[in-house]
């Protein structure tokens, strides 16, 4: 019996191919009901986000994502599966916990400068009014409480001239310093007419001498050191001629200076001249300034002026005004012998010019000297002169916790005569965005170089640009802000044309790049983030946390934030997810509202934004 023909091959083929078909369908048809469910149960703003969340995952695209439409909702990574608890658990699980608000005792604690603290500490050389920070068992795991009746401050540039009386509520300067027009008191606000210890009928005409000696509105002066500020009346003028002033005064009987200084809208520290160095590197500002300061000059082999010689830039400016300057004139009014102010000035004179100094002129009051431009003379001097010799040390930029010494900070070296050492800076503003002499000479010593610092500059204006902020910066609702890690500062530069001041912190175990941010026109510090930062409660509008939170214990740098935001600000936090999802618990402790967004990255990237604070951006 023959056997049958066999079956043709497409036969086999008929089962797993009619298989397969309906696999696809039920996938496509699951997936559309899916995608209906979504459309159908959210409001069009986050399923807009999902979707696009979606086809970034599934489709990576090289190019950076449109965080207009990223930024209009806040993302959720925290757990959702949860057990199912009895009704007691679940009320004390759900149930959250708000850190405690300190006494009202501490509402103007500044930790690192703590009046209780600074009596253990040598009066010698005001070592006591140095920073003296707690040891880590001794921080305070409390919220700082904010003044009774505390308004929003007055925005620029009206807080220039007015604080309200209840943000401030010292009246000590007014006091103290009645005779000088620091401040008046009318009402409830407070009115700084602009006067000073030299300058009392104001700083108008006491600017207007110095403009003679020093050239404001040519655009090389632009970074200035006010030693022993006042409320800053001279750093508030100087804003007239987009000059950037570091105004610095210790914690002292004056009580508030800097917090009146900070609550007017300008760049202020707790500092002191006494035994480390200023937190700022070598060749920083363009000119410093003290009048009547009361810092002795001269004294301990004239160590301060030397820090002063340290900051200052090759061919900047030291103005002086006070005793001893113009003593003939004035020695009654300070009920000085004249023969003593005359020395004094005598001595004063024969240390600047053993620092190279050349002096300008001497008009009134006022009296002005110029850096040299490098030390190709000044070497040469120094072999007749047996004091002051140069320092030896390699690192002239170290500036936290660094003892001063008696030397002269060498200057880099010069081909020529004419050569300015470390290099020419450009005129603001066009120095801002010009790669500094230090990128330049690759003095900063982790491999950067002029092609990183402008994709940095590019990088920064288009993060700036998505963070949410510019209505806020537009509106001046932002005046006082600080960079935690601020890197080349151009999170700064990108906020230039906005009518801001950015405080640009560099940690102080970090790649140095703080000398390029003076380069740049901008100012900063150097700082520890496992410790306090050297100013009031309540000083700024918005803090900008890129990356810092593997530095230190976290909660402890969400207190210190806690501290010195005011209680409208906002905080913008750069991070890896897994530290974002860690801040969010203690940030709702802490009575914040929060979200997470989207960096540029997109958002298959783990490095995240996280929004902080009570204001509009978080609602």
């Amino acid at each position: 019996m023959s056997k049958p023909p066999p079956p043709p091959p497409h036969r086999f083929l008929v089962k797993p191919v009619i298989k397969i078909l309906l696999l696809i369908l039920l996938c496509s048809f699951f997936y559309h009901l899916s995608s209906y469910t979504i459309t159908t149960n959210s409001n069009p703003q986050t399923n807009s986000n999902d979707q696009h969340s979606k086809s970034n995952f599934l489709c990576p695209t090289p190019t950076l994502i449109n965080l207009s439409r990223t930024f209009s909702t806040s993302l959720d990574y925290q757990p959702h599966h949860t057990i199912a608890l009895s009704d007691d658990q679940h009320s004390s699980s759900t149930q959250l916990q708000f850190f405690p608000y300190c006494h009202n005792n501490f509402t103007d604690y500044c930790p690192c400068q703590d009046p209780l603290r600074e009596k253990q500490f040598d009066i010698e050389n005001k070592f006591y009014r140095e920073r003296h920070c707690p040891h880590k068992y001794e921080f305070l795991q409390c919220l700082i409480p904010k003044p009774v009746d505390y308004r929003t401050r007055f925005r620029w540039p009206t807080s220039r001239k007015f604080a309200w009386f209840n943000n401030v509520p010292s009246q000590k300067l007014l006091t103290y310093k009645k005779s000088q027009n620091w401040v008046q008191l009318e009402g409830d606000r407070f009115v700084f007419p602009g006067g000073g210890t030299t300058f009392r009928n104001g700083v108008k005409d006491y600017l207007d001498l110095i403009k003679k000696m020093v050239p404001l509105k040519s655009g090389n002066v632009r970074t200035v050191l006010d030693v022993g500020c006042g409320v800053a009346s001279f750093g508030a003028a100087l804003t007239d001629y987009n000059v950037l002033t570091m105004s610095i005064a210790p914690r002292d009987i004056h009580e508030a200076q800097i917090q009146f200084a900070l609550e007017r809208g300008l760049p202020a520290m707790l500092g002191i001249l006494s035994i480390h160095r200023l937190p700022y590197p070598s060749r920083s500002f363009d000119m410093a300034h003290c009048s009547r300061c009361l810092v002795p000059w001269t004294d301990h082999g004239g160590l301060y002026l030397m820090e002063i010689d340290r900051v200052l830039r090759p061919g900047g400016y030291w103005v002086l005004s006070g005793p001893p300057i113009n003593w003939k004139t004035s020695h009654k009014e300070w009920e000085r012998e004249a023969e003593n102010l005359q020395k004094e000035q005598a001595t004063l004179e024969d240390l600047a010019m053993r620092l190279c100094w050349k002096k300008i002129a001497e008009h009134g009051p006022v009296a002005v000297w110029k850096k040299p431009t490098n030390h190709v003379q000044c070497h040469q001097k120094s072999k007749l002169w047996k004091f002051p010799r140069f320092c030896n040390a390699s690192d002239p930029d170290a500036g936290w916790y660094k003892k001063m010494e008696p030397c002269i900070t060498p200057l880099p070296n010069v081909k020529s005569i004419k050569d300015i050492s470390g290099g020419a800076l450009e005129k603001w503003p066009k120095r801002l965005n010009m790669a500094p002499p230090r990128i330049k000479s690759s003095e900063i010593k982790d491999g950067k170089n002029v092609i990183d610092f402008d994709q940095d500059n590019r990088l920064w204006k288009r993060r700036v640009s998505q963070y949410g902020i510019l209505k806020s910066l537009t509106e001046g609702k932002y005046r006082n802000i600080l960079d935690m890690n601020a890197g080349f500062g151009g999170f700064a530069a990108a906020l230039s044309k906005y009518q801001v001041w950015v405080m640009n912190v560099v940690p102080f175990d970090a790649s140095n790049t703080l000398g390029a941010i003076y380069e740049r026109g901008l100012i900063g510090t150097y700082m520890n983030w496992c410790e306090a930062f050297s100013t009031y409660p309540r000083t700024y509008d918005l803090i900008h946390a890129n990356r810092i939170f593997g530095m230190c214990d976290i909660i402890d740098i969400l207190f210190e934030m806690h501290r010195i935001l005011r209680p409208e600000g906002t905080i913008i936090v750069r991070d890896h997810i897994d530290i974002i999802v860690k801040l969010k618990d203690s940030i709702a402790k802490m009575r914040w509202k929060s979200k997470i967004q989207h960096s540029e990255l997109g958002a298959s990237h783990p490095e995240k934004i996280l929004i902080i604070g009570n204001s509009i951006e978080i609602s």
